[in-house]
């Protein structure tokens, strides 16, 4: 994301600036300053305000809230480098109060709107964070690659429904990392509007998942279903349009949210239902090599022609004594069809998806990823992070902040 032209959102007081054309003086790492929200699309998201922008040059900036920068021109605390700062105002080091520039409650994106699975999901990974409901998946990515949040927060995986093949393709699309990972139990509700019996309830409203995975229940109650985008929404679509007689499939919470009884908790078919969330940012989370916790790292490849190349791939991992937990492949959209010998016979293009427990920091995993890329034409790490092990969500901002307290110690 480094540009000629760069700005760094400003919030002086009850207003937004946007101060632009960051002196050529100023060093290529500390250049590393985004498009404000003035110019980076805000379509589909809901809760952030227009900015105005007038010319940087006449604003002096001596007390301010910086909205949005990138991590690296922060010290470990979140307040603001006075060097980058004196740099890109053109202003000597005493004119610069540090103290009165401070970082904004981040914001972690999610899909679907407040009372989805996907905000618990934030919540719980990022519960400093004030959550940020996005349209699509994609908007979520464009939020977080524009810096309009710090983390996006999206579902890859269900227990019951498998991968979610849409975020695997957005991984590929945009730059971003896997940071951190959210295991969580899917608890769904049977909601209409206050004083409604179940007896009464003709038609139900869901995401397609969530109707799938409580088939079963619905037919027992012999109703029409009807589906929609996400499970918050059908219980915000009750309530705000005021259906009778319509049941929304969703979670307690977005009932709480929406004004709704829940008529019965717990339908789903299969009471073990669990949906994995990754937490994503702009910046890799490093592990330190005293970091004893147990780490997972995703990557994804490609492989050449010719037979045996699969059973090589997983081979380094064999071969290192590494616990793959997971592999899955995907046709490569851009290529999607390759020739396999000179008869003119063709066959899919694979991408291949492994997650394996480990962290690159490790020198076993380091000696791995060296031996697949004299392997695999295409290799990229897409994180490595800390796993979920209980349930309950990684805190991804305790360990960014656990790490910041051992590099300042």
């Amino acid at each position: 994301m480094r540009a000629n032209l760069a700005s760094l959102s400003v919030r002086a007081g009850p207003s937004t600036v946007s101060m632009r054309s960051v002196p050529s003086s100023l060093s290529s790492s500390n250049r590393h300053l985004v498009s404000s929200a003035s110019n980076a699309g805000t379509s589909g998201l809901s809760g952030y305000g227009s900015t105005t922008s007038p010319s940087w040059s006449s604003h002096v900036v001596t007390s301010a809230v910086i909205t949005h920068a990138p991590s690296s021109v922060f010290d470990p605390r979140g307040t603001l480098n006075s060097m980058i700062i004196a740099q890109a105002t053109n202003k000597t080091l005493d004119q610069i109060q540090p103290t009165a520039v401070r970082r904004t409650v981040g914001k972690a994106a999610y899909q679907g709107v407040p009372g989805a699975y996907s905000e618990v999901a934030a919540l719980r990974a990022c519960p400093d964070f004030d959550p940020m409901s996005c349209e699509q998946f994609e908007t979520a990515f464009q939020a977080l690659s524009q810096w309009l949040c710090d983390r996006a927060v999206l579902p890859i995986e269900n227990s019951l429904g498998g991968s979610i093949h849409a975020v695997f393709d957005l991984l590929l699309r945009y730059r971003l990392h896997i940071v951190g990972e959210v295991s969580l139990s899917i608890n769904h509700c049977l909601v209409a509007l206050p004083g409604t019996k179940k007896g009464d309830i003709t038609r139900v409203m869901s995401h397609p998942q969530a109707l799938a995975q409580c088939d079963s229940y619905i037919r027992t109650l012999g109703i029409t279903r009807e589906a929609v985008d996400d499970t918050a929404g059908a219980a915000q679509m009750v309530s705000q349009q005021h259906l009778e007689n319509v049941g929304a499939i969703s979670s307690s919470r977005a009932a709480e949210l929406y004004g709704l009884d829940i008529i019965e908790a717990g339908i789903q078919d299969v009471k073990e239902n669990v949906t994995r969330f990754v937490v994503l940012s702009r910046d890799p989370l490093i592990a330190l090599e005293s970091d004893d916790r147990a780490y997972k790292t995703m990557i994804v490849f490609s492989l050449g022609e010719g037979p045996g190349q699969l059973f090589k791939a997983l081979a380094v991992f064999a071969l290192r004594d590494l616990d793959l937990l997971k592999i899955e492949s995907r046709p490569l959209r851009s290529n999607p069809m390759v020739v396999v010998d000179n008869s003119g016979t063709q066959r899919f293009n694979y991408l291949f998806y492994a997650d394996f427990i480990g962290k690159l920091s490790d020198e076993k995993v380091q000696n791995a990823m060296r031996h697949l890329q004299e392997i695999a034409p295409y290799v990229r790490v897409l994180g490595s992070f800390p796993m979920d092990t209980d349930l309950g969500g990684t805190n991804v901002e305790s360990v960014f902040n656990s790490m910041r307290t051992t590099i300042d110690d």
